[in-house]
């Protein structure tokens, strides 16, 4: 049988980005079936180097600036005359793309790997949803607004990663790596890891506030906070200045090397608590990595994030769920309507502390909680197996019905 050729649109698969990353655990996991074949327009603001990149036989790269164009398309289309498209980012890259929907539509099905932050729904991407054969949601309130008004063609299909990449390591080797990153003198300290980019949509500032709220309801100050992040990016705010002015220069540590996804899972495994208390999130996959390390997460239940800190089976929380305080009702001319959850900085701060105060043995039972959640609910070989039947079967039912379209001369 031969294989089928898919088109995927996405940030470059061998980046760093967490688009970048999925896309590459997605395309991995879905060659391992045999029946599928890869060429890939990797996007990014500017290359390096603009070869084609042979990953292997079945997952070739081309880089491309941008998301793309009609013009590009329309020359893949012709030359490639791939079985599906698969696009997989934000929604206002690729209003090019509908607009040009029915050329697709002569060659192949289009797939979208879609994820939306917060409600009301929304109803201003129905004619791009109209245009997609499948809509397959990488969060489960993304999912539930789309099955609102397409139910046919949406499905729950969540981010997911190898059990290889971030795992357990043994409590001898945490004690070694904490000593080595922190220090002998703070070995035993409490542990707080935030990865994200300085901007302002992750709260930064507000995350340090909140830090040192918690650290004045501890006596000893025997704790650290460790930020993987760029300190002076334009979109943030200058972290180094807040640390500053806060006076907690002794409790924070700032990580601003690019590190792999070896040295990642150490800063998780030397963690006590993982914070994201971002006011938007579609997914958020430091939480996720946390978890799969069996490190609890401190979160805003917003989004994506909500299914990963709330058990959805039995409401119980994978650390702390912080509710909104605020629900602010914002937009812009493209997108004219959707809310940003924000929470107080004392919440989060009592949050720290309720993970701080835990006894060694709720310690370890948590552990072993959020480990076991993240593997049941996300579950690499699931994704996968989700998103080859999602192909699979809507290919073959758009081809059926393609093939019953009858013209007539009148």
């Amino acid at each position: 049988m031969s294989k089928k050729k898919i088109i995927v649109l996405s940030d470059h698969a061998l980046s760093t980005s967490g688009v970048g990353v999925q896309t590459r655990h997605l395309i991995n996991g879905l060659i391992k079936k045999g029946c599928w074949t890869f060429k890939q327009l990797g996007a990014a603001i500017k290359h390096s180097d603009y070869n084609l990149k042979k990953v292997n036989d079945d997952f070739i790269i081309k880089p491309i600036d941008g998301f793309g164009n009609k013009e590009l398309m329309r020359n893949i289309l012709i030359t490639e005359k791939p079985d599906a498209i698969i696009i997989f980012t934000d929604p206002r890259f690729f209003h090019w793309l509908f607009e040009i929907e029915d050329e697709i539509h002569q060659v192949c099905p289009i797939f979208w790997w879609h994820v939306w932050d917060n409600r009301p729904a929304p109803l201003f991407n129905n004619w791009m949803y109209e245009a997609t054969d499948a809509i397959n949601c990488h969060s489960y309130l993304t999912y539930q607004m789309c099955s609102e008004s397409f139910p046919k063609k949406s499905r729950f299909i969540p981010h997911a990663l190898p059990d290889d990449i971030f795992y357990e390591i043994s409590n001898e080797e945490k004690v070694n790596f904490k000593t080595k990153v922190l220090s002998k003198d703070k070995k035993d300290y409490f542990v707080a890891f935030w990865a994200n980019r300085n901007a302002r949509r992750k709260r930064p500032g507000d995350l340090l506030h909140s830090w040192k709220l918690f650290l004045d309801k501890t006596k000893k100050r025997d704790a650290i906070l460790i930020m993987h992040t760029d300190p002076f990016d334009r979109e943030g705010v200058n972290i180094p200045k807040i640390i500053k002015m806060l006076d907690i220069k002794d409790n924070v540590a700032i990580s601003t090397d690019k590190i792999d996804f070896d040295e990642m899972n150490i800063m998780y495994n030397i963690s006590d608590i993982t914070l994201n208390i971002s006011f938007a999130e579609g997914f958020g996959l430091s939480t996720l990595e946390s978890m799969q390390t069996g490190t609890p997460i401190v979160s805003v239940a917003t989004g994506g994030l909500t299914r990963q800190v709330i058990d959805h089976r039995d409401n119980s929380e994978n650390g702390v769920a912080i509710k909104p305080t605020l629900k602010s009702l914002v937009g812009s001319q493209n997108v004219p309507y959707i809310y940003e959850d924000y929470v107080l900085p004392e919440d989060v701060a009592n949050g720290i502390y309720k993970m701080y105060s835990l006894n060694h043995e709720e310690k370890i039972a948590l552990s072993k909680k959020v480990k076991k959640y993240a593997r049941e609910e996300f579950s690499y070989e699931k994704t996968i197996d989700l998103w080859h039947d999602s192909l699979t079967d809507t290919i073959k039912n758009w081809k059926e019905n393609r093939n019953n379209i009858c013209l007539e001369e009148f």
